[in-house]
């Protein structure tokens, strides 16, 4: 052992009592390495990855088990286990120096700084703590939620017993409505068979008995060969028998030859076809039940949808969601398609439009079409990797909400009317008045349709909205006292729809038949000038955009 002293020593040949002259620091194992482990490093495939500082990067000499360097150690899941060692101030992220230059390329070189490089004035423990105060609430509602799809799984595992339970039912049924037929035609065969037996016992009968006859005058013939009066008579009697017995042998004979007996069963062969062409006994339906009562606040968030590439203040006029858990929206003032992560509640990319943008819709699982005035279109983007406009329909009108039904697009103008257009851009119909004439609308608002498909729901700016069937026929115009300027419409995917008034400053529910369940989000909530409104069924979130508006605004429902 060596008895040198150095200012840095070797950890891990210190733990066996030798005194070796540390040249590095490995950032995983917080150990500070002689030559001889560095080395070592290279033998292991657990140990090859690590990452090495000079020795010289650490603290204060003399202090290497209390003071290390702060130098991450996380590790990239994208690409290959680099360390994730960058962060972009532009969008609060951290990340490998991979993902900065594949996912940041846009953003300001100012804005990307090494972690290690920027600590001080990067890190503050009240962030930390806040985080970790997040994490906790987050956690714990997880754990709400997870008892509360522990709940529903143990409600559809029953509703499945019932389920299974009344198709064995009504199979028992149908057993029994065969059952009785197959009886109907059993009985059927009894019937003929008797029909027939009787006819050939009858015949039997009658051969039976005109052969007892004969039989009986040649007896009395044979007798009266003494007296021949008497045998004249019986041999007169014979011969009217005889003739009698050969038109009956004849039309027996006849009987047999042309009837022969027979039976046979004819299936019915349109019952076959029919039950043979049966994909199942009835239809299986999977559906939320209806949420009848008015939704509890529990929580509320503001997510702050302004980037530095804006020049103006924000104005979200319309937002959607999509299956892949993003909410993108709308930003008039800036004319952009902007996305942001429903989990995370961070923003993602956006895209610049060439028109204004105001409603959006979700047309696919990678396409959305948003509704644009100056010029008037309908401009489709993708949503894959990147939000990127893609093609257009121009239109004669102005484009406010899009909404989309069995590859129809149904358009409003934020005026007079709704326009039904097919996907090739083919205007198919103008919605302006009802069956008697009226005019149906004082500014054409946003968008719903309901679960089922069956009915369809559009904010009417100064009378709540107006509901249509499933083919866009006018059913009824609802208005309600509590909302003023209503121009925002969605559902909840249980029966319920959700309207918000710009200028009441409120979001009312209401049942599907258009009864006011009740207010679900007021001023005092710190709503202002709701312009759309989405909501997830599944988390129980309402978003809610605003005009003239760099917050938008999250509520969790119980």
């Amino acid at each position: 052992m060596s008895e040198e002293t150095f200012d840095y020593i070797c950890t891990p040949c210190e733990r066996e009592n030798k005194t070796f002259e540390a040249v590095k620091y490995c950032v995983e194992c917080k150990d500070y390495c002689c030559q001889s482990c560095v080395d070592s490093h290279k033998k292991y495939s657990a140990l090859i990855g690590h990452s090495f500082l000079d020795v010289g990067q650490g603290k204060q000499p003399g202090k290497q088990s209390t003071s290390l360097p702060e130098f991450p150690t996380e590790r990239c899941s994208i690409h290959n286990g680099k360390i994730v060692d960058m962060y972009c101030e532009t969008h609060g992220t951290v990340g490998c120096y991979a993902c900065i230059a594949k996912d940041h390329k846009s953003c300001p070189e100012s804005h990307i700084h090494s972690v290690s490089d920027m600590l001080e004035s990067l890190f503050k423990l009240s962030d930390t703590q806040l985080t970790k105060s997040r994490l906790r609430q987050i956690i714990a509602s997880m754990g709400t939620l997870g008892d509360s799809t522990d709940t529903r799984l143990e409600a559809l595992n029953k509703a499945r017993k019932e389920t299974l339970d009344q198709i064995e039912i009504f199979q028992r049924v149908l057993e029994s409505m065969l059952r009785k037929a197959t009886e109907s035609s059993q009985n059927e065969v009894e019937k003929v068979y008797q029909k027939l037996k009787n006819e050939i016992l009858q015949n039997k009968r009658t051969i039976d008995d005109t052969s007892d006859a004969l039989r009986d005058t040649s007896n009395k013939l044979n007798k009266s060969a003494a007296n021949r009066a008497q045998q004249f008579v019986c041999s007169k009697i014979a011969e009217k028998d005889i003739k009698e017995a050969e038109q009956a042998m004849m039309k027996l004979q006849m009987t047999d030859e042309n009837t022969d007996v027979e039976m046979s069963f004819h299936p019915d062969h349109k019952l076959k076809d029919y039950v043979q062409g049966l994909h199942g006994i009835g239809e299986v339906q999977g559906t939320r039940k209806n949420r009848t009562d008015l939704y509890k606040q529990k929580g509320k968030r503001e997510i702050r949808i302004k980037v530095s590439s804006d020049s103006k203040t924000c104005s979200s006029w319309g937002c959607c969601l999509t299956d892949d858990h993003h909410l993108l929206f709308t930003d008039w003032n800036n004319k952009k398609v902007k996305r942001i992560d429903t989990r995370t509640l961070t923003f993602v990319d956006d895209c610049v439009l060439e028109g204004l943008p105001g409603g959006i819709c979700c047309i696919s699982k990678q396409e959305v079409a948003v509704g644009c005035r100056d010029p008037n279109m309908i401009q489709f983007v993708s949503i894959g990797n990147k939000v990127i406009p893609t093609r257009k329909i121009d239109t004669t009108h102005k484009c406010y909400d899009i909404g989309m039904k069995k590859d129809n697009l149904y358009v409003t103008d934020y005026e007079s009317s709704m326009y039904v257009y097919d996907m090739s851009g083919t205007k198919l119909r103008t919605i302006t008045h009802d069956a008697v004439g009226n005019e149906l609308f004082t500014y054409s608002g946003h968008i719903a349709i309901n679960e089922s498909g069956n009915k369809m729901f559009v904010g009417n700016f100064k009378a709540g909205f107006v509901c249509f069937d499933g083919t866009g026929n006018h059913m009824s115009t609802i208005e309600d006292s509590n909302l003023d300027a209503s121009e925002g419409v969605c559902g909840d995917g249980r029966g319920n729809i959700f309207v918000a008034g710009r200028h009441s400053h409120n979001v009312v529910q209401f049942n599907v038949n258009g009864k006011k369940v009740g207010v679900v989000v007021k001023q005092e909530n710190g709503i202002e000038r709701p312009k759309s409104i989405c909501f997830h069924p599944n988390t129980n979130r309402m978003f809610v955009t605003m005009l003239d508006s760099d917050i938008l605004k999250m509520y969790e429902f119980e």
